[in-house]
């Protein structure tokens, strides 16, 4: 079946699995599907509005040079703002290596979803500064602090809508791709990166266990129970998945891409590598069984 390639993208929620848009977006590209518009919360607006702003191969060469101890020089403490880290860090270093834009002046049309607490319903970033949306929609109960913008205040877009279809209804294209990041559990094989004296353990010995535990290796069917920050993040997914499902349910998008919620812990960051290769190899395969876009 050919469909039209000019397309709607959007992109899920689901911490560090995210960089498995990169990957989707690198297939997409290879099969020639125009993007003209996306919407995304959480991960999805960072990588959606980066890639809005003709900056993705640069976001994506830096994350793959991420190690875990760079994870965990980007996160800034705080505990005076409801959460364990301010999120500002990561937003200056993205900022000073992108450079930020106005959302109305991207080639790409990009709306970025964020919770608004106060009156309890979801917020469309689709206007003023492109990394003030990307940080609201990122702010993750918990983890990051909030955005704080006159009345309104923000937090993380999946808590209520983890995969944000309807923003692209309003665009013009007839036919709209979503990635879901919370898709079913599978059995994976994936490879690692070796870790030796320089990797893991040598990182345990620089940082403490509450660090170590922010940062999870992942979930094993041996593992013991998990501690209060992947219990927290654990019961997100829990949630994200049931909510994704319904939304996918009520919008039906030409296509879905799921990528499994136990690919990678929230914080994984330092798989940058291979979770983009999975994002490009499962993309490839759900074009392969829809037919779409072959000539």
């Amino acid at each position: 079946m050919t469909a039209d390639k000019n397309i709607s993208l959007v992109l899920g929620s689901g911490g560090a699995r995210g960089l498995a848009h990169i990957g989707a977006i690198r297939c997409l590209e290879a099969h020639e599907v125009e993007i003209t518009y996306i919407s995304g919360c959480s991960i999805g607006a960072l990588v959606g509005g980066i890639y809005a702003a003709g900056e993705l191969e640069t976001y994506a060469e830096w994350v793959c040079a991420l190690e875990k101890r760079d994870v965990v020089r980007l996160l800034d403490w705080s505990f005076s703002r409801g959460a364990i880290f301010n999120g500002e860090r990561i937003i200056s270093v993205l900022e000073e290596m992108i450079g930020d834009r106005r959302i109305e002046d991207l080639e790409i049309g990009f709306t970025a979803v964020a919770t608004e607490i106060n009156n309890k319903r979801e917020v469309w970033l689709n206007r003023g500064s492109l990394f003030e949306a990307i940080r609201a929609s990122i702010a993750m109960p918990l983890i990051f602090a909030p955005v704080e913008r006159g009345d309104l205040v923000m937090v993380d877009g999946g808590l209520i809508n983890p995969v944000p279809i309807a923003p692209t209804l309003n665009d013009i294209t007839a036919n709209t791709i979503a990635i879901d990041l919370n898709g079913r559990v599978e059995q994976l094989d994936v490879d690692k990166k070796e870790e030796g004296e320089s990797g893991a353990v040598a990182i345990r010995e620089r940082i403490t266990n509450f660090i170590d535990d922010l940062i999870p290796k992942t979930a094993r069917e041996d593992a013991g129970p998990p501690g209060a920050i992947e219990l927290a993040l654990r019961s997100m997914d829990t949630m994200q998945s049931t909510i994704a499902r319904m939304k996918l349910a009520a919008y039906s998008p030409l296509l879905t891409i799921e990528i499994p919620r136990n690919l990678c812990t929230f914080l994984e960051f330092d798989r940058g590598p291979e979770i983009i290769e999975f994002g490009y190899r499962r993309t490839e395969q759900a074009l392969e069984r829809s037919g779409l876009f072959q000539d």
